[in-house]
């Protein structure tokens, strides 16, 4: 709200017109109000009928801002960059998660005799073979050998599969292999469908930048960054070292050299480089993906000039190396035609460290 007078005392104040209560409507006013210089806001409120008293006026403006905050966190939460932030901050939990529990479930099923391959094999073989994971410990080991298991005590927990599971299991411990087996499968379906769901998301969000670096990588600088905007107001040297905070901070205390790229070593222009032109490639790449970021946030118009450029950067001639291109320098989307150079992001969970002290 403007101030519509000459001076404070002819102000109508910000909530004239609004009835007591009335929080909704107080905090748009405060959202989307404004005053030229300060007055006498409580009198003001309290004279247009909206507070009774100071003391109504504290809690009737309390209610408001609050209510104003409140829904701008929800405007800013329910974005579709910070939607795209939780996804893959989602999907690399998961990744973590299926990782641990797959080893975990590869060294159980090893030793019950059962041959294990990848973490997600060994959990699809031992889900879908109801005999997969079986061991020699059948049912003699529910209430002890030559006991009826209806005849043994129900009470007496000094049997550690008794006490953990059904008395009339034949395998308990079985039973929990396959247990675990089987929720492991499911997450790492559940890390794939929201890997899809990024890959599908990140190019709405971020056409450009996810053209260039690829849906993963893109959600991933989006993420690191906390939104579009912030990333799209950094330089594109703070772009280069994302990811790398913790080699970044070791080099300032002396401790280390300064990493020559972050994150964005998953992108194959850098990683696929030759060791010692791997931090001008990620400078290169890092002013490339900064300028897309740009696009996408003020204009949000798709450029196809920036895949021509990068992909003429890749097919750029290296002083010194003898190989006269970057090893990258060809590959291509598939089914495309277009010529654009693949920008798929590295495997899942990699972050980038602090690079090399010689590039």
């Amino acid at each position: 709200m403007t101030d519509e007078s000459d001076g404070p005392t002819g102000s109508p104040g910000w909530f004239a017109g609004l009835g007591p209560g009335d929080v909704d409507a107080a905090a748009d006013r405060i959202r989307e109000g404004g005053a030229e210089r300060p007055a006498d806001w409580p009198t003001l409120a309290v004279e247009s009928g909206f507070a009774d008293g100071r003391e109504g006026y504290d809690e009737a403006l309390k209610a408001a801002t609050t209510a104003a905050a409140r829904q701008v966190i929800e405007e800013r939460e329910g974005a579709d960059d910070r939607q795209l932030v939780h996804a893959v901050s989602a999907m690399d939990d998961l990744e973590r998660v299926v990782n641990e529990l797959g080893e975990r479930l590869v060294e159980w099923a090893t030793s019950r005799g059962t041959d294990a391959d990848g973490p997600v094999e060994t959990a699809r073989a031992i889900a879908e073979d109801p005999t997969a994971g079986e061991g020699d410990t059948g049912g003699d080991s529910v209430a002890g050998k030559g006991e009826d298991p209806e005849a043994a005590d129900p009470a007496d927990d000094s049997d550690y599969p008794r006490a953990t599971r059904d008395p009339e299991a034949a395998d308990p411990a079985g039973e929990r292999l396959h247990g675990l087996a089987e929720r492991v499968l499911s997450l790492a379906e559940e890390r794939d469908a929201t890997r899809a769901f990024v890959e599908r998301a990140a190019p709405a969000v971020a056409p450009n930048l996810a053209a260039l670096a690829g849906p993963v990588l893109a959600a991933r600088l989006i993420a690191l960054a906390g939104d579009l905007e912030s990333l799209a107001k950094m330089p594109a040297g703070t772009v280069q070292v994302l990811g790398a905070e913790d080699a970044l901070f070791a080099h300032l205390r002396g401790d280390a050299p300064s990493p020559k790229h972050g994150v964005i070593y998953t992108h194959e222009y850098v990683r696929n480089t030759v060791r010692g032109e791997r931090g001008s490639a990620a400078r290169a790449l890092a002013g490339k993906l900064a300028i897309a970021a740009r696009v996408d946030h003020y204009s949000g118009d798709r450029r196809p000039e920036l895949d021509r450029e990068l992909e003429a950067m890749g097919n750029a001639r290296i002083p010194g190396t003898g190989s006269g291109v970057r090893a990258m320098g060809n590959a291509r989307i598939p089914g495309t035609g277009s010529g654009v150079m693949a920008m798929r992001a590295g495997p899942t969970g990699v972050t980038g460290t602090g690079g090399d002290a010689d590039a």
